[in-house]
């Protein structure tokens, strides 16, 4: 399996100056729930990140996801 997510990630934590460490930390602040270095790691690894956890990490690093309709 691919992991493209974990390399945009990884390339957007680079941008923002941060750290998984810190992305974790934040992260666990804003969804409530304990969200540690590894495990963060894990499931970007497993490519088994929930959407609000994605949605967390954006709002993090000051991203937006678009859904664009594919013109074929």
């Amino acid at each position: 399996m691919n992991n493209e997510l974990r390399e945009h990630i990884k390339i957007l934590l680079l941008k923002s100056h941060m750290t998984m460490k810190e992305l974790s930390v934040k992260m666990t602040e804003i969804l409530g729930k304990k969200i540690s270095q590894n495990n963060l790691s894990q499931k970007l690894g497993n490519e088994s990140l929930r959407y609000d956890e994605l949605m967390a990490i954006c709002k993090i690093l000051g991203y937006n996801i678009k859904f664009e309709k594919e013109i074929q």
